[in-house]
C-alpha cells in the first residue's frame, strides 16, 4: 500500500460586493509538504459573474488567478512572493483578506496523490 500524506487545501471564491457577504467558488488550491506539491486550479463562470455583479471584469479576475499560479509554480514572472518556499506560498495565498478574491479557511486531508485530490475537490466545489 502506498503511502498517505497529509495535505491542505482552501476553495478560492469571488466576492463580488464584499459587504454583502456573497460569494461563489472558482477554484482550489492545493498543498502536500512531502510530496512538494502546490498547484491551483480555477474556473470563472463568466454567466454567474455576471449574475452577482456587472461591474467586475472577468479578464482582471483572470488575470488576478494567473499570477496565484504563477506564484504556485515559483515561476519568476510570479514575483517576489514566488521566490518564497512553497509552505510560505501556500501560507500567502491562502491568507485571509477582504478583497473580491478570497480563500476559505484551509482544511486537512489524507491522499496517495495531492494532484488527485486537486481535480476531486475542484470537481466537487467548484464545477
Amino acid at each position: 500500500m502506498q503511502d498517505r500524506y497529509t495535505f491542505k487545501f482552501a476553495i478560492i471564491r469571488i466576492v463580488p460586493k464584499v459587504e454583502r457577504e456573497e460569494f461563489f467558488n472558482v477554484g482550489v488550491i492545493v498543498f502536500c509538504k512531502r510530496t512538494k506539491f502546490l498547484d491551483i486550479k480555477y474556473h470563472i463562470d463568466q454567466d454567474k459573474l455576471n449574475a452577482f455583479s456587472s461591474e467586475i471584469e472577468f479578464d482582471i479576475l483572470n488575470d488576478y488567478l494567473k499570477a496565484w499560479k504563477l506564484i504556485c509554480d515559483g515561476d519568476i514572472d510570479g514575483g517576489p512572493i514566488s521566490k518564497l518556499d512553497l509552505t510560505d506560498r501556500f501560507g500567502w495565498l491562502t491568507a485571509c483578506r477582504s478583497t473580491v478574491i478570497q480563500s476559505s479557511t484551509t482544511r486537512s486531508g489524507l491522499s496517495t496523490d495531492p494532484k488527485k485530490e486537486l481535480e476531486d475537490i475542484f470537481n466537487k466545489y467548484v464545477l
